[in-house]
């Protein structure tokens, strides 16, 4: 009996000190800031998702032509020797639609696919060869980045360092000084590839006279996190 009288009575201490902290804490001067972490790195992979369109006059023949175009598009990314795992086929459509014009019904059918490329001096071969197998549709051109994992660490580090400046300069004008932080929470880390977006219908390439269209710029790295401290 006495031996739990005495564990009784070092919990019930221990739970008035933690307590009597916990509200220490929170009546005490406090200040909340968010900070800001920003890397620039060059990308080195591109993503181009892109689409082949035919109409007809019947179902069966607007398909066999876009299953002959998307056989030629994929016959060529494959000498490009780019692998399996890179391209895909996004959307399959068939279906009827009306000329209002002309007054006369068309079936149309459509296929679009994504491509990651790796090796970005391919991109000029890459996108010409595709215009010459019989795509008529660019839907995107996003350029990203394989190392985005290796930046994370010093983007947040950044996020922290800024919120601790902006802290000290309030504090500075306050009269006072910061204390310890109490809080923290990671807002969260963007990336923004800048893409490069495209609608074009009925391009047209010459394979011959290939030029340098490319401007690849920088993929930015942002990470935000909210910090709490003690004002002393």
């Amino acid at each position: 009996m006495r031996k739990f009288i005495t564990l009784f009575t070092v919990l019930f201490i221990s739970f008035t000190m933690t307590a009597q902290n916990s509200q220490s804490i929170e009546t005490s001067p406090q200040i909340a800031i968010t900070g800001i972490g920003k890397v620039s790195i060059v990308p080195d992979q591109v993503v181009i998702s892109f689409g082949v369109e035919n109409r007809a006059d019947d179902a069966a023949t607007a398909k066999k032509l876009n299953d002959a175009s998307i056989a030629k598009v994929i016959s060529f990314v494959k000498s490009m020797k780019i692998a399996e795992k890179d391209y895909q086929t996004q959307r399959v459509n068939l279906f009827k639609n009306r000329d209002y014009e002309t007054k006369t019904d068309y079936y149309q059918a459509t296929q679009t696919m994504v491509i990651t490329l790796k090796d970005l001096k391919k991109y000029e071969e890459l996108m010409v060869g595709l215009m010459n197998a019989g795509i008529n549709q660019i839907q995107g051109v996003d350029f990203r980045s394989s190392k985005i994992e290796d930046y994370q660490t010093e983007v947040r580090t950044k996020a922290v360092t800024d919120a601790r400046k902006k802290a000290d300069d309030y504090a500075k004008a306050l009269g006072q000084t910061i204390g310890k932080a109490i809080f923290v929470s990671d807002q969260n880390t963007s990336v923004s590839p800048m893409p490069r977006n495209m609608m074009l219908k009925g391009y047209a390439a010459d394979a011959g006279a290939m030029e340098e269209t490319l401007a690849i710029g920088e993929i930015e790295i942002t990470s935000t996190v909210s910090i709490r401290y003690i004002l002393n």
